[in-house]
């Protein structure tokens, strides 16, 4: 096992490497950059009191140079934990993602346990009950969670919780508590304000959970060795749990690899919505105007957090399913 890690750890280093410059070469392919976007506007604007400032962020940051010269440039920044310098808002990005990312983890780490608990026990009876009454009705409202947009439900949870709870629309606090440190009434704010874009983005993510896990456990059950316990009179709980839920738990441990990027980026467009003060829009918004270290700087990170995803997920999977085996061989 200790091997296998080595391995795929030595194997992410060419794919980061690769990704950065994929991600360098995108973002740099349309013509100009932020800089000289400003520089434009500020002559047509007739003012000429930030070209000297905007001349210094070139030379500083590179931008004169040959793209390779750049992309060095901003490779050797992101070895050292220099994210480099956001040009919009004229800070350091770090200064720009720090407290957005908090934010944005507190929505993800209460969408993913909102996922699980509700995916989880909805899955198992819809599989045990296969064709109920109780199996069609679940089935319904998951294929309803799926058609649903994610923009539509937002503005619709919005609209209900402030006519039945009287919660201020959008945002994750009550307007007194912006730019307010926390205290406990902004803490029990944000609890208010959580729950709708965690019902939002979770729904989707909640109906094709519970539709992979009934599909896998289905199948699971149909295995010769559950028929086997069963004839042998083991009791239907633990002929359920001790094997079979096991086997059909591999989706939950896979999407991994996709849940950890989502601490980073979040739900873009319903954070648009809601106005979340997360780091989705402001992803979007890099993207948009060619903030090329905020930008590259918040892809980066999200590839890291995939591989590392990608990367726990193998190996948890193959602790939970003896099936499956780290070298691939086959087992005699």
């Amino acid at each position: 096992m200790l091997r296998y890690i080595v391995r795929r750890i030595l194997v992410m280093i060419p794919t980061l490497v690769a990704i950065s410059i994929i991600t360098f070469v995108i973002i740099q392919l349309p013509p100009g950059d932020f800089l000289s976007a400003q520089l434009d506007e500020l002559r047509a604007q007739g003012e000429g009191l930030q070209s000297d400032k905007i001349q210094y962020l070139r030379e500083l940051y590179g931008l004169d140079r040959p793209m390779w010269q750049q992309y060095l440039y901003w490779a050797w920044g992101l070895l050292h934990g220099d994210l480099g310098y956001s040009f919009e808002y004229d800070r350091p990005v770090t200064e720009v993602i720090g407290d957005r990312i908090f934010l944005t983890f507190i929505i993800s780490f209460a969408t993913i346990l909102f996922t699980w608990i509700i995916a989880f026990p909805i899955g198992v009876y819809s599989a045990t009950h296969k064709y109920s009454w109780g199996d069609h009705g679940l089935t319904f409202l998951g294929f309803l969670g799926l058609a649903t947009p994610n923009f539509l439900l937002a503005l619709v949870l919005l609209y209900l919780s402030n006519v039945w709870f009287g919660t201020s629309i959008g945002g994750l606090v009550d307007p007194e508590y912006l730019d307010q440190p926390m205290s406990w009434g902004k803490f029990l704010s944000v609890l208010e304000h959580l729950w709708v874009p965690v019902v939002v983005i979770g729904t989707s993510g909640t109906a094709g959970m519970i539709r992979r896990l009934r599909a896998n456990l289905l199948d699971e059950l149909q295995k010769p060795y559950v028929v086997t316990a069963r004839a042998k009179g083991l009791p239907p709980g633990r002929a359920l749990v001790k094997y079979p839920l096991r086997m059909a738990l591999n989706p939950f441990i896979a999407d991994i690899g996709n849940l950890l990027p989502e601490f980073i980026s979040g739900s873009a467009l319903v954070a648009v919505v809601l106005s979340l003060p997360t780091t989705g829009p402001i992803l979007v918004r890099a993207l948009q105007t060619q903030d090329m270290y905020l930008a590259g700087s918040f892809l980066m990170l999200e590839s890291f957090l995939v591989v590392i995803g990608v990367l726990i997920s193998d190996l948890l999977l193959a602790w939970l399913d003896p099936r499956i085996r780290f070298g691939g061989a086959t087992t005699r």
